[in-house]
């Protein structure tokens, strides 16, 4: 609802205000499916620009202008979704963890701790029980690769602009990109043996993205205010005009089948091993999910030493091939990155009742697409424009979590986190919140 009002006043601004230097005209559209944010945002021939030179058959003709900002950024795209997939969420093990033992026939808790929020520990949830939780987290995007996601500048360039002449303008633009995400998983974890768990995590994504970009024609190669505009629909001319796209989407995430076995366990420590399963159930063109499969074996250590109870996690993501990682429009696919993921934290038991979880959680993404600001300088020699650059790496994100677990009466457990970014690379919001809870039979 919230989207959709604002996709009315923008365009109601774009019909109903005149065109002022000020404040320029704004054309808005609403996008079907959201990879298309970025190749909407024009119109279907990207940035075109109005001009009164004529032809030598003596018609008029329509500038196109280009840029990297077009094609290149909607790798945000491939970046937002892998952050809602990648999203570590509460392990599927239960709070409460049981073993059954058969010189007295019956189940025995483990372990007094609750565990960790956003990490594994080698503890099952014992044989032939269940466990099943539900976590709500929201992510509000701030930044990529440390730019501010409020003022990403791309600068526009004429075609043939090795010509000279009237190609020397370039358009500038000062680029702002709203993107908010929630998903709510329900997850199931079931013991088939004492050692072994099973689990299932199903996810229900919500995206909201809105980018608008403020475009100015920079007159470096021309003076007559006709040879290249924005027209309105008042049929005034001028030099600027504002361009909005937005979008909104909602249904299944890709489902995570989980399997973990303790493979080692000492009287106050223990190893598991696991893999993770992910299938690409979430629509890919509306960055719902990846659209491609995924395989994520892992190991998890834990201890348990009086009220603390430390844990490491390490895995790695192999990822299949998806549009996203190559053209939506043509349906060619290519290699979404892989990343090695690792944790590092404790849980606290602070009260019978309550336990406290920290965290330090990394992503060592693989050759992946980046941005990075770069100055552009312009064909008449001394214009300098700030602008955008793509390239490809790796990098770190890395991450700090702290939360409470807190046992409300039985055996239910209510979930409290929050995450906060430590370094800038990748795309990130700044806190990113989370609400759980998990019952175990």
């Amino acid at each position: 609802m919230r989207i959709a009002i604002v996709g009315v006043l923008l365009a109601l601004c774009g019909t109903a205000v005149p065109a002022s230097a000020q404040e320029p005209i704004n054309v808005a559209v609403q996008v079907t499916e959201l990879w298309r944010i970025f190749k909407d945002l024009y119109g279907p021939s990207g940035l075109v620009v109005n001009s009164n030179v004529p032809l030598p058959s003596g018609a008029t003709h329509s500038s196109h202008f280009n840029s990297g900002f077009e094609s290149e950024f909607s790798q945000f795209g491939t970046a937002l979704t892998s952050q809602i997939v990648s999203l570590p969420l509460p392990p599927p093990a239960s709070g409460f963890t049981y073993e059954f033992d058969p010189g007295l026939g019956v189940f025995q808790r483990t372990t007094t701790s609750f565990g960790p929020i956003l990490s594994e520990r080698f503890e099952t949830i014992g044989a032939r029980r269940v466990s099943i939780g539900f976590a709500y987290q929201r992510l509000s995007f701030d930044s990529i690769e440390g730019v501010d996601l409020s003022n990403v500048p791309a600068v526009f360039t004429h075609d043939s602009a090795e010509l000279l002449g009237g190609r020397e303008d370039v358009v500038t633009t000062v680029n702002s990109i709203a993107a908010e995400v929630s998903r709510s998983s329900v997850y199931i974890s079931y013991g088939v043996t004492n050692r072994l768990d099973v689990s299932i995590a199903l996810p229900i994504v919500t995206a909201d993205l809105v980018v608008t970009s403020d475009a100015t024609i920079q007159r470096l190669g021309t003076t007559n205010p006709e040879t290249h505009f924005f027209r309105s629909i008042e049929d005034d001319i001028g030099a600027r005009r504002r361009f909005t796209a937005f979008g909104h989407a909602s249904g299944p995430g890709d489902v995570t089948v989980r399997l973990k076995q303790t493979v080692r366990k000492a009287t106050n420590q223990g190893v598991a091993l696991g893999i993770d399963l992910r299938l690409p159930t979430g629509d890919e063109r509306n960055l719902l999910g990846t659209g491609a499969p995924g395989v994520s074996p892992f190991v998890a250590w834990s201890g348990n030493f009086g009220a603390l109870s430390p844990h490491l996690n390490a895995g790695y993501q192999w990822n299949g091939d998806s549009i996203l990682g190559g053209e939506p429009g043509s349906g060619e696919s290519e290699d979404l990155p892989d990343l090695a993921t690792y944790s590092a934290g404790a849980v606290i038991e602070v009260h019978p009742r309550v336990t406290a979880a920290v965290d330090l959680i990394g992503r060592y993404i693989i050759d992946s697409p980046r941005l990075r600001l770069q100055d552009f300088h312009a064909l008449d020699g001394h214009s300098v424009f700030p602008n955008i650059t793509f390239t490809s790496g790796s990098f770190n994100e890395i991450g700090a979590a702290a939360g409470l677990k807190v046992n409300v009466f039985g055996r239910l457990l209510i979930d409290l986190n929050l995450l906060v970014r430590l370094n800038s690379d990748g795309l990130r919001d700044k806190i990113s919140p989370l609400v759980g809870v998990e019952y175990a039979f």
